[in-house]
């Protein structure tokens, strides 16, 4: 990290909680990912090297006091990767930094940007970003929902300290490494034998937000049978029997906090039962036609995934194009 932030050519990304720096048109359009100089922000610190391991540091983690953590934590810098001779970081910043003055000198990522009116935004709403850039903001806002949260060594409780250029926390407790993790989840477009997609609307959500169904997958469980328990369990309706089937379609990365969003079609058998919806996770799930989901997205009546998500992307697979919808 100390090579990287010396060198002109590097390019680091500011992450400031579920924000990322950017840069758009004057009226604020067309998101693209931001970067500034490494020159400007604030060194990475050397850890030091990893002490070797200590036989007694499982026996009695309380004892060990050595590389204790600073009280001010160290910036965090987080490695990217590197594309075509370009190196590319993440700098998280605190939430009372000055992320204005940190990003003073932001650059668009693509040289088709002309305009480069700076700004900050969550990775959710960034419809525009190429397959570069949705790489390097989902890594980044990935690794930085994961360093908030394993501060502390889940087992013994000590200070963690990073390593490995973001990608490891260590802890001195146990000597042991903690990597970054990762919760697999299902979400399915349900359709029945008359071609109706079936939607949910969340409990939490604002009204007339309506997605495909999802959930996390349980320890012992395939995914097959994930997407069959989950659908049964939210709206009451069986992926089961002669003519059911469920297929896989992608996958997507989904940091909200740390998702990865395994997608299927799901088909059931017959016309589709009435969905009930179980009131907890869903208070109300339909079965759309094309024409009806249309009508409905086209009124406002409706209001679609983010473009970005595979939640839309499965949907309008099954629609068989693009969907209205402002993002």
């Amino acid at each position: 990290m100390a090579r990287l932030h010396a060198s002109a050519t590097t390019r680091v990304l500011l992450v400031q909680g579920d924000r990322l720096a950017v840069v758009g048109d004057a009226e604020g359009h067309g998101w693209r990912l931001a970067f500034t100089a490494p020159a400007a922000l604030p060194a990475p610190q050397d850890p030091a090297p990893t002490p070797p391991p200590r036989v007694d540091a499982a026996d009695d983690p309380a004892d060990v006091v050595r590389d204790a953590p600073a009280q001010e934590p160290p910036p965090l810098w987080l490695y990217l990767g590197e594309h075509d001779g370009v190196s590319y970081a993440a700098l998280v910043l605190g939430p009372d930094d000055d992320a204005a003055a940190l990003a003073a000198d932001l650059r668009p990522v693509s040289p088709e940007v002309t305009e480069a009116t700076p700004g900050w935004e969550a990775l959710r709403t960034l419809v525009a970003l190429d397959p570069l850039e949705q790489g390097l903001a989902t890594q980044a806002v990935a690794l930085a929902n994961w360093h908030a949260v394993y501060a502390f060594c889940p087992r013994c409780g000590a200070p963690t300290q990073v390593r490995k250029a973001g990608w490891v926390r260590w802890c001195p407790g146990e000597d042991r490494e903690l990597y970054p993790r990762t919760d697999p989840a299902v979400i399915m477009a349900v359709v029945d034998d008359d071609d109706r997609l079936l939607l949910g609307h969340a409990a939490h959500w604002s009204p007339g937000r309506y997605s495909t169904l999802a959930g996390f997958v349980e320890p012992g469980e395939a995914l097959e049978q994930a997407v069959r328990r989950e659908v049964a369990e939210e709206v009451g309706v069986t992926v089961a029997g002669a003519g059911a089937d469920v297929v896989y379609r992608g996958s997507q990365a989904w940091p909200f906090p740390a998702s990865l969003m395994l997608g299927f079609r799901a088909r059931v058998s017959g016309r589709g039962e009435a969905p009930v919806p179980d009131g907890a996770e869903l208070t109300d799930a339909r079965w759309f036609t094309r024409d009806e989901l249309l009508a409905a997205a086209t009124s406002g009546d409706v209001i679609l995934p983010a473009r970005l998500s595979i939640a839309r992307a499965l949907i309008e697979e099954w629609y068989g194009g693009p969907l209205p919808g402002r993002w």
